[in-house]
């Protein structure tokens, strides 16, 4: 019998965010799949080391996915192809990946073509980073009829600011320079995590006071209103 693939969210960062079902199933998976040339720039393996320092002893198959359109589907066939030979040799594997699999997550591209030749898969649910956000802030994300917006801030940010309700700007690192302008001309509330849940995390209340050039793992929160108005 073919092993299973389980797409695993191990949070944002903070180890102790990791849920027990995701620790449950990444110790029982001979092998861990992880999206980085190595473990040691895997960034979500070394959350789940924290927490589990065992997985040193696992089986690693590492995948490397290139931000390029032109080579994203290649990477994509060629790490199916890796992930399939694990399962096909009676292993179960374990996708680590940051926060939640099913939002913007490297891990599903694998793991729909994985599914779809009819191997047995599953996902395991992680904290989404911007609930971790959200947290340490101190805001609530949505009350009453308070929309919600979940964007990746590598499109049309000037257009997804004016949405109605809260906004959630996902890896607005390499835009932040139109980010913080965009916000400053929406004339509402906004926060900017960075690293949130990791040993570098930093947290900016005020477009005025956020740098223009912060690290990849960042988003903004934008609310229509201050929430001492609201």
């Amino acid at each position: 019998m073919s092993g299973c693939l389980y797409s695993v969210g191990v949070g944002p960062g903070d180890p102790e965010l990791m849920t027990l079902k995701a620790v449950k199933i990444i110790r029982n998976c001979q092998v861990l799949v992880l999206p980085a040339e190595s473990k040691e720039k895997c960034v979500a393996y070394q959350i789940v080391r924290r927490a589990i320092p065992e997985i040193e002893d696992k089986t690693t198959v590492c995948l490397v996915m290139p931000m390029t359109k032109d080579r994203l589907e290649k990477s994509h066939r060629e790490g199916t192809q890796k992930v399939a030979e694990v399962l096909d040799a009676g292993k179960d594997a374990a996708f680590l990946t940051l926060g939640d699999p099913t939002v913007y997550a490297t891990s599903m591209y694998i793991h729909q073509r994985i599914a779809g030749m009819g191997y047995r898969t599953s996902i395991v649910s992680g904290v989404p980073s911007f609930c971790a956000a959200a947290a340490k802030l101190g805001v609530s994300l949505g009350e009453k009829q308070e929309q919600i917006h979940i964007i990746p801030a590598s499109y049309d940010v000037e257009a997804a600011i004016q949405l109605p309700g809260t906004k959630i700007l996902m890896k607005a690192g390499k835009k932040m320079p139109i980010v913080r302008q965009c916000v400053k001309e929406h004339h509402g509330w906004a926060a900017m995590v960075e690293n949130c849940g990791m040993a570098e995390e930093h947290l900016w209340i005020n477009a005025e006071d956020m740098p223009e050039h912060p690290g990849y793992y960042t988003l903004v929160i934008v609310k229509d209103r201050k929430d001492e108005e609201e």
